[in-house]
């Protein structure tokens, strides 16, 4: 039996500094629903942004951020067949992964996969096939692709994601001493991202020997959302067609594979994404875990908000708050 209360990192109001409660509800799992006790959580760019902005659409305070968690199911719905009590999910953890390494993976995956693979009127996509459609696998070998941050989680996910399609070169910017890593993951090239955008764009041609860039993913952000000014979007973009200065697609994705344009996307990769993580098609995101757990947040945002997180994901682990 679950208890009926559970500690908490919430923004009380705001704009406010984030505060410790230890009597926020937990709540009690619907016929369809599941309750999961977490284990690690991670955090993202997006956390500090909802405190530090309080943007538009956060409408009800206190308010709990968090967006990427893995841990145990505590208790099942009455109609849910597919899981267990006990179960260890984010989705269904294959023995080789921690529960650290499960919390890098939803946000960043889900924010490449939108934006290149949901074919939904609604999805904000480059509509590239996906590797369990018809040239998913095979249509892309050999075209350039170029990655924009290729050390952020998203850049990391993108990285992977393009070398599974085929997509070669792959070229990404970088602090530079992460360059064996990101080979490591399919990366050909590694510039360096201090460089001006001139340059890196002069050199892209000699990378590629001549060939245009058929696929690219900015993961630092592209244009400003016009209801969150602050707030910077990741951008993808896709070529029409296959030689030349051919026609784009352009795709500020959302994350969030429970959208509508996005939800049948969310089914297929969740099929497949367990024996993805078995077999090393795709890995999760080197991992800093933070002592302290919940009393770790704060501090955590600010240096996600100060950029001083590199080729990482930070985590805590709740069940550690004191």
């Amino acid at each position: 039996m679950a208890p009926l209360m559970q500690k908490a990192i919430v923004v009380p109001e705001p704009k406010q500094p984030w505060k410790l409660v230890t009597d926020w509800p937990v709540p009690s799992p619907g016929p369809k629903d599941v309750l999961i006790k977490i284990v690690s959580a991670a955090l993202n760019p997006a956390d500090w942004k909802v405190q530090y902005y309080a943007p538009p659409f956060i409408t009800e305070y206190p308010f709990i951020g968090g967006l990427d968690g893995a841990g145990f199911v505590e208790e099942v719905g009455a109609e849910v067949t597919n899981v267990s009590k006990g179960d260890r999910v984010v989705l269904q953890l294959p023995d080789n992964l921690s529960f650290d390494e499960a919390a890098s993976i939803p946000l960043g995956l889900n924010t490449v996969l939108a934006g290149i693979w949901a074919h939904h009127p609604q999805a904000s996509s480059v509509d590239l096939a996906a590797p369990w459609e018809e040239g998913g696998l095979t249509k892309y070998a050999g075209q350039p692709a170029f990655v924009v941050g290729g050390s952020s989680s998203v850049g990391q996910f993108a990285i992977q994601i393009a070398k599974l399609q085929g997509f070669s070169p792959i070229i990404t910017t970088s602090s530079l001493k992460h360059t064996d890593y990101l080979k490591s993951l399919g990366a050909a090239h590694v510039v360096d991202r201090s460089l001006p955008s001139e340059t890196i764009l002069a050199e892209l041609p000699k990378l590629t020997g001549g060939k245009p860039i058929k696929y690219a993913y900015n993961t630092i952000g592209g244009t400003p959302h016009t209801t969150w000014p602050t707030m910077h979007l990741p951008l993808a973009v896709a070529r029409d067609k296959e030689a030349g200065l051919a026609p784009i697609k352009i795709a500020k994705p959302f994350a969030s594979l429970r959208l509508p344009g996005n939800l049948a996307l969310g089914v297929e990769v969740y099929k497949r994404l367990t024996e993805w993580l078995i077999t090393g098609v795709v890995v999760p995101n080197r991992v800093e875990v933070l002592p302290g757990g919940l009393a770790a947040v704060p501090d955590g945002c600010d240096r996600l908000r100060e950029d001083k997180v590199s080729g990482v994901k930070l985590i805590v682990r709740p069940q550690e708050t004191v």
